[in-house]
């Protein structure tokens, strides 16, 4: 019978050293986004995190993360030009903020290639969910990537060429850039 709780044991010790659960800290962890129009024009900027964690292990990585909409910030404009954008992403015209005020990524499985994870995880934008592919790089305390997501899955619809027809130079590319880094 002792043998049977020293093996108990012996596994969960094991299991805790090789798994970790580290939850995120919001203030230093961070999404830089980017959009591109048609005509090369670059816009970009930051979102804040509202709550995360990630559990490691050796072969292994799940967690899910909480992105705060309403933090969403336009860098490469000033001024009134900036107040505009940040009120037109905001607005129904891309990500209605006022009535989906969080976003949320989860990562449903992963698997070791190297020293990288390959995740398959869903990525919720408005109360829509897809599914989503990436790459992880795990050091110590931080967590990094770089994803693209397709805008018009979530219902962003503006000067979208999968909506709309002739938009010409007006055209907005779908897909949005995003580097994550995630500090524990």
């Amino acid at each position: 019978m002792k043998k049977k709780y020293f093996i108990i044991i012996q596994l969960l010790v094991s299991f805790s050293l090789f798994a970790q659960t580290k939850s995120i800290n919001t203030e230093t962890s961070k999404i830089k986004w980017t959009g591109r129009e048609i005509t090369t024009k670059i816009h970009y900027g930051s979102l804040k995190f509202l709550d995360g964690n990630i559990s490691i292990s050796e072969n292994e990585v799940k967690g899910k993360v909480i992105v705060d909409m309403e933090s969403l910030n336009v860098e490469d404009l000033s001024g009134g030009s900036k107040q505009r954008l940040e009120g037109h992403l905001k607005s129904d015209d891309f990500f209605s903020v006022d009535k989906h005020k969080t976003a949320k990524l989860e990562i449903v499985s992963s698997e070791k290639k190297g020293e990288v994870f390959m995740v398959d995880g869903t990525l919720t934008i408005k109360d829509i969910t897809h599914p989503i592919k990436f790459n992880l790089d795990i050091e110590s305390n931080k967590v990094t990537t770089k994803l693209a997501f397709d805008r018009s899955k979530y219902n962003v619809k503006f000067r979208s060429g999968n909506f709309f027809e002739n938009l010409g130079d007006k055209l907005i590319l779908d897909d949005i850039d995003l580097e994550v880094e995630l500090y524990f």
